[in-house]
């Protein structure tokens, strides 16, 4: 079964917040001395997706 894709469209600002929560998250993992592979995972996806300006019109 295939997976379902997800696109999150984010202003500058919130994807700056997204990517400061996640190397938080990997601190505080690293502290417990758990293992941090999946926000890795996630902060290199989310660094290489493509951005896209879309136009936004209100009525």
């Amino acid at each position: 079964m295939k997976m379902p894709n997800y696109h999150l469209y984010l202003t500058d600002d919130e994807y700056s917040q997204v990517i400061h929560c996640l190397v938080e998250l990997k601190n505080k993992m690293m502290e417990q001395g758990r293992y941090t592979d999946v926000i890795d995972e996630v902060l290199l996806k989310f660094s290489k997706a493509k951005k896209k300006k879309i136009r936004i019109t209100y009525r």
